[in-house]
């Protein structure tokens, strides 16, 4: 069975109220906006599942202790079953260093594609591997699908205007813009209106 994230992204409006008026509110349901299952970025956000790759930014918090009455009535249909209950703040997020390489090299090969200025980008994780196949002349299933184990860190298959390397995921593609960007812009959009600290991500995980 596999394990999928739950939880909202909360905001604390602090302008012009005593300290007793601050309270967070549930402003939108996360699985709104992001619906993968990505054990990578789970792991290197929360330490859920992949608890190798990355230190996580945010593991084991629980739910805050003035969690928000939406989120918290959200948690009480999923609590029996729920594992890996975080939060994280847009201040911590921001601060984040996204550039940081994994610990471990990835078992998946890296497909690279040449930009138009002429550098590699990160096309994806086990991709076109058919290609990648050929290249390595690969025919046993399990090196195909878990090529960092049989290849040293660093190996490269050049081909024409893309290139298949073994190496370490950065954290910014273990939790990639692709996937993440949507839940990424409504959180710095209320921290233009609540501030950094204002806004939070609380989640939590069934498996």
């Amino acid at each position: 069975m596999g394990t999928d994230i739950h939880g909202f992204i909360e905001c604390r409006w602090d302008r012009w109220l005593d300290e007793d008026d601050r309270r967070w509110n549930g402003a939108i349901d996360v699985t709104h906006l992001y619906n993968g299952r990505s054990y990578v970025a789970f792991g290197s956000l929360f330490g859920v599942r992949d608890t190798t790759s990355f230190r996580p930014l945010a593991d084991g918090r629980g739910l805050p202790a003035d969690v928000s009455q939406e989120t918290l009535a959200d948690f009480a249909s999923w609590s029996s079953d729920a594992t890996g209950t975080s939060w994280i703040t847009w201040a911590e997020l921001a601060a984040t260093d996204w550039d940081e390489a994994a610990n471990v090299v990835d078992d998946c090969v890296h497909e690279y594609r040449r930009s138009p200025d002429g550098t590699w980008e990160l096309h994806g994780r086990n991709t076109s591997l058919d290609r990648f196949a050929e290249l390595a002349g690969l025919t046993d299933p399990r090196s195909l699908y878990r090529p960092g184990r049989a290849y040293p860190e660093g190996t490269e298959w050049p081909d024409d205007d893309r290139l298949f390397r073994i190496g370490r995921l950065r954290r910014k593609h273990a939790v990639p813009d692709s996937d993440w960007g949507g839940v990424w812009s409504v959180m710095r959009t209320l921290a233009d209106l609540h501030g950094d600290d204002g806004v939070r991500l609380v989640v939590w995980f069934d498996s």
